[in-house]
């Protein structure tokens, strides 16, 4: 562990300056070309055996020899959003911004894959560099589901990765079971009948409906579902009404939840439809379309406690943080549905970087955390190795 540590810190001013060249150019879902070039020459400098080109724009790489294997995935992909940090390595493309910390999830991976080129290692580290975790494609596949599709996880025993997280720099946390939320769009059509607005009682008014139904909605949560069950339902778009004189005839809500899954999803859905039933006593003709997205991700107890002796030893047990499921989510979880696996919080913030906004066009990070996680998934991997022998 010594020696990891050692290697990480050596590697800090590589580690800086590879994440702000990934910012600067940052790029949209299957869309990394550059940020794949990039990861490929690096890696094929460090002797790696590289596949370019997997799940359109991934990378996958492989360092050692024989078996068992383990395999670290990066997500590669940007966000549609205008940076406005003025940094010095801001993004130099117009609406179009890493605001999530996947250019520094690259760079811990990459971090990770320079450490354990130097090590003598009992077996292989596939490194999946993966496009499009934040949205899908015209077929409504991610980079996850499109890198299944590719074998990827041939022969993989287990799989890690880390997400940057308000902890702070220096720690990191750990999740055992459900650790990010199974995830669905909503789409919420309410349709009633137009008139002139100076006569609203010949008409089914859809705005007033609609700000019915949401009251309904919002109470699922609070008093339709046990206080210990983890859920989250927003609405966050609505669109409805085409003049101040006209009793609106459409509303059309849009939101997300945010679940354990199974049983847990069901449940929100049937509840939602439910709250449905407010508008229909209006008068109103009410229809809601599930748009389904990312399952739970499901961190492996077995995997997560190698994550956490590992960090423990590299860190200190203090800076292991034990933490709770988050609704925030992940297309990691298509790839622990497969294999035992589990993903890390990296902790970025600090007296520099006090209050990131994830998704946000100010969101930042502390980089004294690139050497930290790029040395807990090399330590981890190793760990894993000696474990599968």
């Amino acid at each position: 562990m010594d020696g990891i540590k050692h290697e990480a810190e050596n590697l800090r001013e590589t580690l800086i300056k590879l994440r702000r060249e990934i910012h600067a150019e940052p790029e949209y879902g299957f869309c990394e070309y550059k940020t794949a070039k990039l990861v490929a020459e690096t890696l094929k400098n460090l002797k790696a055996k590289v596949t370019e080109g997997v799940a359109k724009t991934g990378v996958v790489a492989e360092i050692g020899e024989g078996g068992p294997v383990v395999a670290i995935r990066a997500d590669m992909d940007a966000l549609p959003i205008q940076e406005e940090t003025d940094l010095p390595f801001a993004s130099r493309v117009q609406k179009m911004m890493h605001a999530c910390g996947h250019d520094a999830h690259t760079t811990c991976a990459l971090g990770a894959a320079m450490i354990l080129a130097r090590r003598n290692l009992k077996g292989r580290v596939r490194f999946l560099f993966q496009p499009s975790e934040e949205q899908k494609d015209a077929e409504g596949k991610s980079g996850a589901m499109r890198m299944l599709e590719e074998n990827v996880l041939e022969g993989v025993s287990s799989i890690i990765a880390l997400h940057t997280k308000p902890l702070p720099v220096g720690s990191i946390g750990v999740t055992t079971g459900a650790a990010l939320a199974a995830n669905d769009t909503i789409k919420i059509t309410i349709r009633g009948r137009a008139s002139h607005g100076a006569h609203p009682e010949e008409g089914i008014d859809a705005i007033a409906t609609s700000v019915q139904v949401i009251s309904a909605i919002q109470q699922i949560v609070s008093r339709r579902l046990p206080a210990v069950s983890p859920a989250v339902i927003s609405i966050t778009t609505i669109n409805g009404g085409i003049k101040e004189n006209v009793i609106a005839e459409q509303v059309e809500l849009g939101g997300t939840i945010r679940s354990t899954g199974g049983a847990a999803r069901q449940k929100l859905i049937a509840e939602i439809e439910r709250s449905l039933d407010v508008g229909r006593v209006l008068g109103a003709t009410c229809e809601l379309e599930i748009f389904e997205g990312y399952p739970v991700t499901m961190n492996d107890s077995a995997v997560t406690e190698v994550i956490r002796a590992s960090a423990r030893e590299l860190l200190g047990a203090e800076k292991v943080i034990e933490t709770l499921f988050d609704p925030w989510a992940e297309d990691f979880g298509y790839l622990t549905a497969q294999i035992p696996g589990a993903m890390f919080w990296l902790g970025v913030t600090s007296e520099r970087v006090p209050n990131p906004v994830w998704h946000s066009s100010k969101f930042d990070l502390d980089e004294d955390a690139l050497a930290v996680g790029a040395s807990v998934l090399a330590a981890t991997a190793e760990r894993l190795l000696k474990k599968y022998l």
